[in-house]
C-alpha cells in the first residue's frame, strides 16, 4: 500500500516580487557576464588547453572548441527562452527544469546538477593546486601523511574558499572585477609574447600517435570550460533583474569565450611543439612577454571559478529542500542565514564533497565526470525549451523567441556528445536521473506551480483522440470501465475488482452520484478530490467522476450517456449488486438501459469479506459468443493480474450424459487449447440436477465465480428474472454477472 501523498509546497514569493528580482541585486555585467566569462576562461584554459592543442591538432582543436560552444550557444538560447518567459529564482538550472518539465524531472536533474557544481569546486581548487607546484617545484617534493603537493594545496584552498563563501560571499563577488582585469593583463602579455620554440603542430591529431589521447577523450577535457554560463545562472535568485540579465550576459560570455578559445590555438600551436604544449601545463607562462601574469591569471581564474562553484552548488541544494525535493531530514538545508540568506548547512555538505574530490588530484580525472553531468543538465534544459515552444501553449510567451528545432538540437547534441565520449558513462548518467526521477514520483510530491507536462499530455490526447476510430478494433479491445461505485470506501471489493481488470492499460473510471439538493458545485468538485486522493493512496490508477441528480438510478443512467469524448468511451459498466427489494425494478431498468446503449454490464454480488485465497476462478461457460467470450476475456484478465497470478480458471460446461460430455471435450477441448489463455476446461455430468445444483455443488469451494445474464429482450419480465437469479446464486463465493452488449466479436479478441 502506498503512503499517502506528501503535501511538499514550494516557498515562492509574490508574482510581483519576484518578477522585479532582488531590489539592490547584481546586474547583467555583475551578475552574469563576469562569473560566467570567468568560469570560461579558467582552469582548462591556462592548464590543460596547451594539452588539447599537442593531442587534437590545430582543426581539431578549432572543431573541439565550435562543437562545445555550438551545445553551450544552443543551450544559451534555450536558457533566455525559458528565463524571459519566467521567474527564475535561487536554483538556476534547476528552477527552470522544475517549472517547466515538473519537480520529478527537475529534482533528477538537479541532484546531479548540484554533484557536478560541488564537484567544479575540485576542479579549479586543484588547478589552483597544479599550477603552484608547477611554479614552486619543492612543494612536489612534500608529502604529508601520504598526501601529494598537489592534494595538501588543493585541500587548504578548498577550505579556504568555503570559509569565504561561509563569511561574506559579497566581498568575493566583488573581487571578481580584480580577477577579470588579471585574466585581459595575462592575455595581453601572452599576445606580446615570443615562441619558445620551434613548430610541428598538425592541423589534425597529434605528432606521435602512440602517446595521444582521442578526439573525444580530448573533448570531455575540454568541455567543462565551456560550461561557464551556469555560473550566472546559479545566483539568479541574487539578481535584479533575472529576465534580462541571464540571456544578455549569457550571450556575451559565450561570444566572448568563443572568440578568446578560437585565437589562442593559433598561437600556442605555432610558438611550441606539440611534446610541449602535451606535458609542460604551463607553457602559456614561458610565451607570455610577462610570465608572472599567466600565474596572476591563472591564480585568480581558478579562485574565482572555484568561489562561484561553491557560492552557486549550495544555493542550488537550498533549491532542492526548499522544493521537498529532499528527504525531510534534510530540510534544514533549504534554511539561509543573514541578510544574504546564506546557505551555510549547504555549503558545509559541498565542502565534504569538494574535498573528496580534491584526493584525487587530477584535472583529467574530474573533468571528463563533470562533462557528462553538465551534458546531461544541458539535454534536459533544452528539451523542457523545446517542449514549452512546440506546444505553444498560450501561457509561454517568452520575450526571446527560439523555435523548438533548435532547442531539441541542442538536446541532440547533448546526448550525441556524451554517447561519443562514453557510452557506458551515458548509460550510466541515464539510469541516475530516471532513479532519482521515479524516486520522486513515488513520493507523490506537490507542488504550487503548474508545468509544461500537462499541456504535453494535451497535445498527446488530442491527436491520439482524433486518430481513434468510432468502430471498436478486436486487436486493441480492453475493458474500458465506469465503475458505479458510491463512496469508494463502502464498495471497496467492486473497486478492486475493476483495477484487476484494468492492468493500469484500459481506462478506469470511478463514479458517484450525489444528491442534487444535499451536495453543491464545491463539495461536489470536493467529494471528487477526496476519492481520488483515497484511490491514489492505495495505489489504484483511475479517473474520478462525481454527479448531482434527484435519484440515483437516473444519475447512474446520464452519467453513462455523456461520459466520454468522441470514440473514447467506457464500453463496460461495473456495478455492486443491490440486496434491496424495492429497488430492484429501478435496478433492472438501469440495467436495461445500459444494454440498449450497448454497454457491457458487470455486476459484483458478495466479496464483502474479501475475494479468499484467490486460488480458484470459476467461469460458467456457453463459448466464445456474446457473454461467453467477454466472461473468457475478464477470467483472463484477471488471471494474469498480479494479485491473481496463482489462480486456475475453469471453464465449467455441463453435459446431460457421458456422449454428450465426450462430444464437449471433443469440440470444446483444441478450442480452449488455441486460446492459450492458461484456462482447462471441466465438463460436468447434470446426472439428473439442476444447473443451480450443479452450480452450487461444483463452484462452493472456487473463489469467485462468473456467470452469465440473460439479455433483457429475452426476458418479459426481467425483474422477475433478475429476482430468480438473485436467489439461485444465494450463498455461493463472491459472483460476478456478466452481459455482453457491445456490437464486437469477442470470438475474435480472443482468437
Amino acid at each position: 500500500m502506498r503512503p499517502d501523498p506528501a503535501s511538499l509546497q514550494a516557498s515562492d514569493d509574490t508574482e510581483e516580487a519576484v518578477m522585479q528580482g532582488k531590489p539592490g541585486g547584481l546586474g547583467t555585467f555583475g551578475g552574469v557576464f563576469t562569473p560566467s566569462i570567468l568560469t570560461i576562461l579558467g582552469v582548462i584554459m591556462y592548464l590543460r588547453f596547451g594539452w588539447v592543442v599537442g593531442n587534437a591538432g590545430l582543426l581539431g582543436t578549432l572543431l573541439i572548441v565550435t562543437i562545445s560552444t555550438g551545445i553551450t550557444f544552443l543551450t544559451a538560447l534555450s536558457i533566455a527562452a525559458i528565463a524571459t518567459d519566467q521567474r527564475v529564482r535561487i536554483g538556476g538550472a534547476y528552477y527552470m527544469i522544475s517549472r517547466s518539465l515538473g519537480i520529478e524531472i527537475g529534482g533528477a536533474v538537479g541532484i546531479p546538477l548540484y554533484i557536478a557544481q560541488g564537484l567544479s569546486v575540485a576542479l579549479y581548487t586543484v588547478g589552483f593546486a597544479e599550477s603552484v607546484v608547477n611554479a614552486f617545484p619543492t612543494l612536489s617534493t612534500l608529502s604529508v601523511l601520504g598526501l601529494s603537493g598537489i592534494q595538501m594545496v588543493g585541500l587548504v584552498i578548498t577550505i579556504l574558499v568555503a570559509l569565504l563563501a561561509l563569511g561574506s560571499p559579497n566581498i568575493a563577488i566583488k573581487a571578481q572585477y580584480f580577477i577579470l582585469a588579471a585574466i585581459v593583463v595575462s592575455l595581453v602579455s601572452l599576445v606580446a609574447g615570443s615562441p619558445v620554440e620551434q613548430s610541428d603542430i598538425r592541423m589534425w591529431g597529434p605528432v606521435d600517435a602512440n602517446q595521444a589521447a582521442g578526439f573525444w577523450e580530448v573533448f570531455s577535457v575540454f568541455f567543462p570550460a565551456v560550461t561557464g554560463i551556469m555560473a550566472g545562472v546559479n545566483l539568479s535568485g541574487d539578481l535584479e533583474n533575472p529576465n534580462t540579465a541571464i540571456p544578455w550576459g549569457t550571450f556575451g560570455a559565450v561570444g566572448v569565450g568563443y572568440a578568446v578559445y578560437m585565437a589562442l590555438p593559433i598561437l600556442l600551436g605555432l610558438w611550441a611543439d606539440s611534446a610541449t604544449l602535451i606535458e609542460d601545463s604551463l607553457v602559456m607562462r614561458d610565451m607570455a612577454w610577462w610570465g608572472d601574469a599567466i600565474l596572476l591569471g591563472v591564480w585568480g581564474a581558478t579562485l574565482s571559478s572555484a568561489i562561484g562553484s561553491i557560492l552557486g552548488a549550495p544555493r542550488v541544494l537550498q533549491a532542492l529542500a526548499l522544493d521537498g525535493v529532499l528527504p525531510q531530514s534534510l530540510k534544514g538545508l533549504g534554511e539561509g542565514a543573514g541578510e544574504e540568506d546564506i546557505p551555510r548547512s549547504g555549503t558545509v555538505l559541498t565542502l565534504g564533497l569538494a574535498l573528496g574530490a580534491v584526493m584525487t588530484g587530477s584535472l583529467n580525472v574530474i573533468a571528463p565526470i563533470l562533462t557528462m553531468f553538465f551534458l546531461t543538465t544541458y539535454a534536459v534544459l533544452n528539451v523542457a525549451a523545446g517542449v514549452e515552444t512546440f506546444l505553444d501553449s498560450p501561457s509561454f510567451r517568452p520575450e526571446f523567441e527560439v523555435h523548438w528545432s533548435l532547442s531539441l538540437l541542442g538536446a541532440a547534441g547533448c546526448i550525441g556528445a556524451m554517447v561519443l565520449i562514453n557510452w557506458w558513462a551515458t548509460v550510466v548518467a541515464g539510469l541516475c536521473v530516471i532513479v532519482i526521477f521515479l524516486w520522486l514520483e513515488r513520493r507523490s510530491l506537490r507542488t504550487t506551480w503548474g508545468d509544461v507536462r500537462q499541456g504535453l499530455w494535451m497535445s498527446i490526447t488530442r491527436s491520439g483522440l482524433l486518430r481513434l476510430r468510432e468502430n471498436p478494433d478486436p486487436k486493441n479491445w480492453r475493458p474500458h470501465l465506469l465503475v458505479l461505485s458510491g463512496a469508494p470506501r463502502r464498495r471497496w471489493p467492486l473497486i478492486e475488482l475493476a483495477s484487476a481488470l484494468t492492468h493500469n492499460q484500459s481506462l478506469m473510471t470511478v463514479c458517484t452520484v450525489l444528491p442534487y439538493q444535499a451536495a453543491t458545485v464545491d463539495e461536489k468538485q470536493e467529494a471528487e478530490d477526496t476519492i481520488r486522493d483515497y484511490l491514489g493512496s492505495h495505489g489504484v490508477q483511475s479517473l474520478v467522476r462525481t454527479t448531482r441528480a434527484e435519484d440515483p438510478f437516473e444519475g447512474a443512467e446520464r452519467l453513462v450517456e455523456d461520459y466520454g469524448i468522441g470514440p473514447l468511451k467506457p464500453n463496460t459498466i461495473m456495478m455492486g449488486h443491490t440486496e434491496e427489494p424495492d429497488h430492484h425494478d429501478r435496478f433492472c431498468h438501469m440495467i436495461q438501459h445500459l444494454y440498449e446503449a450497448q454497454r457491457n454490464v458487470v455486476v459484483l454480488r458478495g466479496g464483502d469479506q474479501g475475494f479468499g485465497e484467490r486460488k480458484q476462478i470459476d467461469v460458467w461457460w456457453s463459448g466464445l459468443t456474446g457473454n461467453g467470450g467477454l466472461m473468457k476475456i475478464l477470467s483472463y484478465l484477471l488471471q494474469t493480474n498480479v494479485g491473481w497470478q496463482d489462480a486456475d480458471v475453469r471453464l465449467n460446461v455441463v453435459a446431460a450424459d457421458a456422449d454428450e460430455a465426450q462430444e464437449r471435450r471433443n469440440t470444446l477441448g483444441p478450442i480452449v487449447d488455441q486460446l492459450r489463455t492458461g484456462a482447462f476446461l471441466n465438463v460436468i455430468l447434470a446426472e439428473g440436477r439442476t444447473f443451480n445444483e450443479i452450480v452450487h455443488d461444483t463452484s462452493t469451494g472456487a473463489d469467485i465465480v462468473f456467470l452469465g445474464m440473460a439479455t433483457p429482450d429475452e426476458e418479459e419480465d426481467y425483474v422477475s428474472y433478475y429476482t430468480r437469479l438473485q436467489e439461485r446464486t444465494e450463498g455461493l463465493p463472491p459472483t460476478v454477472f456478466v452481459l455482453a452488449a457491445e456490437e464486437i466479436s469477442f470470438r475474435e479478441v480472443l482468437a
